[in-house]
């Protein structure tokens, strides 16, 4: 088990090289890196949590271990999930870091206001013993913070959120802020989301709910975040883009876009 993840890690931190960016996609696209084939014996016995039963049939499309693996999470990590939905994420983060661990799940003022059946569902998580190491908070739409310094901060297909009215507009800029200032050096933040067209860059994340990678890229980095790398594993060639991810045609097999970035460590 500890010898896959060292692997998995060895071949995340050979990415580092990619660090310098130009904000084309066709970067983005070279960078990427091949999913790990080796999924720790942790992440497998947390995807086979019976507790996690209502989500494992869509376990097949969201390839959780390939994700998991490629994010690094760990026993013993602390983890914010970032409008979490109905836990999918959270879930398996909380069998992962266990009782020495922690998992935020929060949602901004904003996205809680018309997700309160949501938040409403990891409250009562958190409250039975199998999930005693979650932690649920609404917070300040423009004011993002962790009562720790974390390993990770995760956000699944809300990234493009910001941008959007029904969120204040506050913006991807104060978002990856926030997002720096609650790792510990080294940590990592993780974005998964839907694709927009090669340039589109903020045009459609109220349209669409997409959102161009490059341009997150360069968000990112300009906040003061390395590259480490992209998994394509959650890519679909068939999505042109031109649909809103909530067509019957796509939704759920949306293109998306998988990125590890990492806080440098203290010098």
């Amino acid at each position: 088990m500890a010898r896959n993840h060292w692997i998995a890690l060895a071949l995340f931190a050979s990415l580092a090289a990619c660090g310098a960016h130009n904000g084309s996609s066709n970067e983005i696209e070279a960078a990427h890196i091949a999913d790990p084939v080796a999924v720790p014996a942790y992440v497998r016995d947390a995807l086979a949590d019976p507790a996690r039963a209502m989500h494992q049939s869509t376990d097949a499309r969201r390839h959780p271990a390939e994700l998991i693996a490629f994010a690094g999470v760990k026993a013993g990590d602390h983890v914010l999930d970032l409008i979490p939905g109905d836990g999918y994420w959270t879930r398996i983060f909380s069998r992962i870091v266990g009782p020495e661990g922690r998992v935020y799940a929060v949602w901004p003022q904003a996205y809680a206001n018309v997700a309160q059946g949501n938040v409403r569902t990891l409250q009562a998580l958190s409250a039975t013993p199998h999930y005693a190491n979650v932690r649920v908070a609404v917070q300040p739409t423009g004011a993002l913070t962790a009562p720790e310094p974390l390993d990770l901060v995760w956000t699944s297909q809300n990234y493009h959120d910001y941008a959007d009215a029904f969120m204040d507009h506050v913006g991807p800029d104060m978002l990856n802020r926030a997002v720096f200032a609650m790792l510990k050096p080294g940590g990592t933040w993780f974005i998964v989301d839907h694709r927009a067209a090669p340039g589109a860059g903020m045009r459609d994340t109220e349209r669409l709910h997409r959102i161009d990678p490059a341009e997150v890229r360069r968000q990112v980095e300009a906040a003061g975040f390395e590259y480490v790398g992209e998994s394509r594993i959650l890519a679909n060639p068939e999505d042109d883009h031109q649909r809103t991810v909530f067509d019957p045609a796509i939704r759920g097999h949306t293109d998306q876009f998988v990125m590890r970035f990492r806080k440098p460590a203290a010098r």
